[in-house]
């Protein structure tokens, strides 16, 4: 029978390096188990992921990711630009996300600048696919192509009419109302093609989205991470630096033309996601099981081989990782409490004992609980061994294509 969750688990050992810092430029940490751990946040390591090469070259473009208005226009103006004249696309995002006009900018208040009295318009950062916007843009200009009829005119007309008092809206308000419905009676006369278009961004049937207009398709993600920590305790080192003005120096002067300090450290991180199956095979447009396994082996990569790219320059940890289990299983199971009691410091370092403690864990988990998961181990740490390990990252995917028949 069939397992509905293939759960991930990473351990990953980073050099010195500020891979994900906060709004302090501190770099980013948690208590767990009483002790402080450096921490990556999901965000920061989904982020990473769906911006990689590797991402975009087998689990193809990932959505556009924006809350200017105008910047989406530009985007999509350029993505359809060869199949619909700007205005079509232009009034498509327009009605798609639902912009809010506000008075006044929050950005402007809280950084105290003038207000123009201009309107700027206001729009929830969400993902936009552009194949959801090529198949609105489609209901769109056949929706005004064909305009509204006489008897549905009449209508708006006389909601015209009616008005009363001094905030009366113009016809035309009326007539763009009157669209908006036509179009979205349109929309659910085509919802098997419109959740066909939502399918093409792999990242949405993964991370999801909540619906922020009444047109957006609401998406339930299949795809859960954990934010990354490390399996020991972490204390904080401080670089401080300088950088030199080399035309002040050859003028005899001294003195740097810049002085900083940065928070960084170092250490064995746990990364951990679960993937669900059927529900990813739902999102993409109820795809085969192979078509999910295959998603799944190249998350697999991912997670095991990108980096986010903060300070990259200054450090660069480019690391990979040394351990990745993978597990069929009936339930999402998550391996952090094999480091709630922090990896004590030893002389062959944190590596070796994060891993020790990881499988043991596992066989504990599998044993008290009776959990009947199919599971392969891949490592490059030395005398870590399972009942079926794969020797190569490659042959741990091929086997989660075969759907852990292999």
């Amino acid at each position: 029978m069939s397992k509905n969750f293939l759960n991930i688990h990473v351990l990953i050992s980073h050099s010195p390096s500020c891979l994900n810092r906060d709004d302090m430029n501190m770099q980013k940490s948690a208590i767990f188990g009483g002790q402080r751990r450096v921490r990556i946040s999901s965000q920061s390591l989904k982020r990473a992921i769906r911006n990689s090469g590797y991402y975009k070259e087998h689990l193809g473009q990932p959505s556009n990711r924006s809350r200017n208005l105008d910047k989406l226009k530009k985007r999509f103006g350029e993505l359809l630009g060869a199949e619909y004249p700007p205005e079509i696309i232009n009034t498509t995002v327009e009605r798609f996300v639902k912009s809010t006009v506000q008075d006044t900018d929050e950005s402007d208040q809280e950084e105290g600048l003038e207000n123009d009295g201009s309107k700027k318009q206001k729009i929830a950062a969400a993902p936009w696919i552009a194949e959801e916007i090529r198949f609105l843009c489609g209901i769109v200009q056949q929706t005004i192509h064909q305009g509204l009829t006489e008897d549905e005119h009449q209508k708006v007309l006389e909601r015209f009419k009616k008005q009363k008092g001094n905030k009366r809206k113009s016809e035309q308000y009326f007539i763009d109302e009157a669209l908006d419905n036509k179009i979205k009676k349109e929309l659910q006369e085509h919802q098997d093609a419109l959740k066909s278009a939502t399918s093409h961004a792999v990242d949405v049937a993964l991370s999801g989205r909540m619906a922020t207009s009444g047109l957006m398709t609401p998406v339930d993600g299949a795809l859960a991470v954990a934010h990354a920590i490390t399996t020991h305790s972490v204390d904080a080192d401080i670089d401080w630096f300088t950088a030199v003005d080399d035309l002040i120096e050859e003028a005899g002067d001294v003195g740097a033309g810049h002085l900083d300090t940065q928070e960084f450290g170092a250490g064995v991180f746990y990364r951990y996601a679960s993937l669900n199956l059927p529900q990813l095979q739902e999102n993409l447009n109820d795809a085969s099981r192979e078509k999910a396994l295959e998603v799944g082996a190249h998350l697999v990569h991912l997670f095991a081989t990108v980096v986010p790219s903060a300070k990259q320059q200054a450090f660069a940890a480019h690391n990979l990782a040394d351990l990745v289990l993978v597990s069929f299983s009936d339930i999402p199971l998550s391996l952090a409490n094999a480091f709630e009691k922090p990896i004590p410091n030893r002389d062959d370092g944190y590596l070796k004992p994060s891993a020790e403690a990881l499988v043991t864990y596992w066989h504990k988990l599998l044993h008290g609980y009776g959990l009947d998961d199919h599971a392969k181990l891949f490592t490059l740490v030395d005398s870590i061994q399972v009942a079926d390990q794969a020797p190569t990252l490659q042959a741990l995917q091929d086997w989660i294509m075969t759907d852990g028949r292999a």
